[in-house]
């Protein structure tokens, strides 16, 4: 009697006892090892195939991708303008070939300054939807000097790295978006026994990144491994957006305009400022009093704010952009088959609110889940298949958290 077939593994040989999974076939079997390599090579190759070749793309004008962002954020038209020609600017110069004349179309960096909740970030994630070049955002908090816990200016460059797959020629005609600029600002002239080292000299490393020069980056990111090969990246064609809220530069602002002229041109020159909105004179030199080196403020040479979001841009943001809160939470109890209706007083409620807690768009989304925690905590399971938003409904729950968090503190 011949012996008893056994199952095993047509790619690796391993028996059946030995995985956990054989799948059988028409004529042979594989196992569960086997399919993840497998899934992993087969990824491994179509990321080869993903390029970021510019020759097919068609090149949107300004206008197009002002319309773009225009679906998703709500208002701020001026920092909408200056992007969308930064962008159009950086595929030209991307595109450009060495001219006979010698002219060589120089890449302008962006700095946004404008309060919290009004934008800044989303903007740099809309733009980054609808680009043909790798893009990255990164957090200028976690940045300290060489030598200290933290991450290294060069881990900018490997975050961009990893959005073009290790591909060096593709990552060096790429944008970068440094969110938070200002928490980088000089603490002060005056000197002190402890090093500030999240903040000049994190200023002085970025100098050397802004202005075009080659780097060494780590593939792996930091100090973590020592023994990796570097990786020559030049920054000259790379475009960097920066972005801050600058807390407190309106006061800077206001001493430069009221020291600008003395007498009687002074009364006039006043009457035309706009008290409330003091960003909108926001100059260079603001930012060199907020505590930005010089260097850093020349090597950003686009300015532009972002105007804190008022009442009309506040309720158009909840229900307008493509990806909006309502449109959102309406998706979610779709899913559950719960028809979601949210009352019109009930938006203007949410909208006074987000006013009255000064937190701008962002204190939209923490009123929203105030009001509807309780609810998608109960309906997937009562088996209610409606809902209504009433502004009673909101108000009470709104009021509970609020008297909650007085009684903690």
């Amino acid at each position: 009697m011949g012996m008893k077939k056994v199952d095993r593994c047509s790619f690796c040989g391993r028996e059946k006892k030995d995985v956990q999974l054989l799948i059988a076939g028409m004529e042979g079997h594989i196992c569960e090892n086997c399919i993840e390599q497998a899934h992993s090579i087969v990824e491994e190759e179509f990321k080869k195939n993903v390029g970021f070749d510019l020759h097919g793309v068609e090149l949107k004008k300004p206008r197009e991708i002002k319309a773009f962002l225009d679906q998703y954020v709500i208002g701020q038209d001026d920092a909408k303008k200056i992007l969308s020609v930064a962008v159009y600017n950086h595929y030209k110069r991307l595109n450009q070939k060495v001219s006979e004349d010698g002219t060589e179309i120089e890449k302008s960096n962006i700095i946004l300054v404008g309060p919290t909740g009004t934008g800044k970030t989303l903007l740099a994630k809309t733009i980054a939807k609808m680009l043909h070049v790798p893009f990255t955002i990164v957090d200028a908090t976690v940045l300290t000097e060489a030598g200290y816990v933290g991450e290294d200016i060069e881990s900018l460059l490997t975050r961009l790295l990893q959005a073009a797959d290790y591909n060096v020629e593709a990552a060096e005609r790429g944008i970068v978006f440094i969110d938070e600029i200002d928490k980088i600002a000089r603490k002060g002239d005056n000197p002190s026994i402890t090093r500030d080292v999240s903040g000049e000299g994190v200023q002085q490393g970025l100098l050397k990144l802004l202005e075009g020069s080659v780097v060494n980056v780590p593939p792996q990111g930091g100090r973590k491994h020592p023994e990796q090969k570097m990786i020559p990246v030049d920054t000259k064609n790379i475009l960097f957006v920066c972005g801050g809220a600058f807390e407190g530069i309106e006061r800077k602002i206001g001493l430069r305009l009221n020291t600008k002229v003395v007498g009687y041109k002074a009364v006039a020159e006043n009457g035309k400022i706009d008290r409330e909105h003091l960003l909108q004179y926001v100059s260079p030199q603001d930012l060199r009093a907020f505590g930005l080196i010089p260097e850093i403020v020349g090597r950003l040479p686009v300015l532009t704010y972002l105007v804190p979001l008022d009442r009309e841009s506040l309720r158009k943001i909840l229900t307008e952009p493509k990806n909006s809160i309502i449109r959102q939470y309406h998706k979610l109890f779709e899913m559950d088959g719960i028809q979601l209706e949210f009352k019109e007083e009930t938006l203007d409620l949410i909208v006074d609110k987000a006013i009255e807690f000064k937190l701008g768009a962002r204190g939209l989304r923490s009123i929203c889940e105030t009001i509807m925690i309780d609810a998608m905590f109960d309906m997937p399971s009562d088996g209610n298949k409606n809902m209504v938003i009433t502004p009673e409904f909101a108000l009470e729950k709104i009021e509970r958290i609020s008297t909650l968090r007085l009684q903690a503190s």
